[in-house]
């Protein structure tokens, strides 16, 4: 039996890891020039441990997917929902998330038609694998088993101090190639590992198995009710538009998003009436109507369900909150 020291395997590893970026640069060097990276397939790692991409809105990565890889996704600009397994939310300029293995996410803009946002999103994609491995052969890496549990339901950072250090580090990964560029994610990682200042998304660890199907018209009726729900919107008019029966499109559309449909939609429009809360001086009742509500009293029962509190307290602690990151 050849035993091998950890200072030969770690030399080895980088050996490995030099001879990969190198395959990569070639090979990208070859196809930037008629490839859009924007259609970079997700399980074309070409050997390579973390994949960066950048794309704008409208885009057709822009949908309601899921895939194996851990998502670090940065908002650069505009303002709309964002949609992580059974959560949804609000996203502006300078908005952080990471995303767990399979579990669904979106985030559409609410940009006027016609518009296009030439640079909306900077991500970093990277597999259990990398750290599995990494655990191996680098006890430091364990620190940040925390982190990656709590990004299988979805992790906002709030901080503004290390949002501003994760955009600086995800753009020197941006510039980098091989242990350079693995040496700034490391970094990135052990910086969102020590944050105290986030939020959990999603309820459960929503997890999927691949079903191109399912996510087809999960994401068309994420996009209908995303385009509607400021009106009444029953059920059967979203089945109707997919082609399917209300009954088999309710029992789908549950096992996709993990809410039923009526709480999906009353979701999404308490959290509109939120960005409106925050955003503005207008009445409740406006708020109310604006979002989708057309009544009063079931808009602030259904406020108070999800956010414990009444539309005005809601209101009074979102400016609060706002002053105090003004601060910093």
């Amino acid at each position: 039996m050849i035993f091998v020291s950890d200072r030969a395997l770690k030399l080895k590893i980088r050996h490995i890891i030099v001879l990969a970026t190198a395959e990569h640069d070639i090979a990208m060097s070859k196809t930037t020039r008629i490839a859009d990276p924007s259609y970079e397939l997700m399980d074309d790692h070409n050997g390579l441990s973390i994949i960066y991409r950048e794309h704008g809105f409208p885009c057709p990565l822009v949908r309601w997917h899921f895939h194996k890889e851990y998502e670090l996704h940065l908002i650069v600009a505009s303002s709309g929902k964002v949609f992580v397994g059974d959560y949804i939310g609000n996203f502006n300029p300078a908005s952080l998330f990471l995303t767990g293995p399979n579990l669904p996410h979106n985030w559409i803009s609410q940009i006027d038609e016609g518009e296009v946002v030439a640079k909306r999103d900077m991500l970093v994609n990277f597999t259990d694998e990398l750290l599995e491995s990494g655990n191996q052969v680098f006890a430091e890496l364990k620190t940040l088993t925390p982190l990656l549990e709590r990004a299988r339901y979805g992790i906002e950072f709030r901080c503004k101090r290390t949002i501003r250090q994760a955009m600086k580090l995800m753009q020197k990964i941006a510039d980098s190639r091989g242990i350079t560029r693995l040496g700034h994610f490391f970094i990135l990682l052990e910086l969102l590992a020590a944050s105290d200042d986030y939020q959990l998304l999603s309820g459960t660890a929503v997890a999927h198995t691949a079903d191109e199907h399912s996510v087809d018209r999960t994401n068309r009726a994420v996009d209908y009710i995303f385009a509607h729900y400021g009106r009444e919107l029953p059920l059967e008019e979203v089945a109707e538009y997919l082609g399917m029966k209300p009954t088999y499109f309710s029992r789908v559309f549950k096992q996709a998003t993990g809410r039923c449909f009526v709480e999906f939609v009353n979701r999404l429009r308490i959290s509109k009436s939120c960005e409106l809360l925050a955003d503005g001086d207008k009445p409740v009742t406006d708020v109310c109507f604006e979002s989708g509500f057309n009544n009063i009293s079931n808009f602030n029962r259904r406020f108070q369900q999800l956010k414990g509190m009444t539309p005005s307290h809601y209101r009074r602690l979102a400016v609060q909150r706002l002053t105090e990151q003004n601060l910093y």
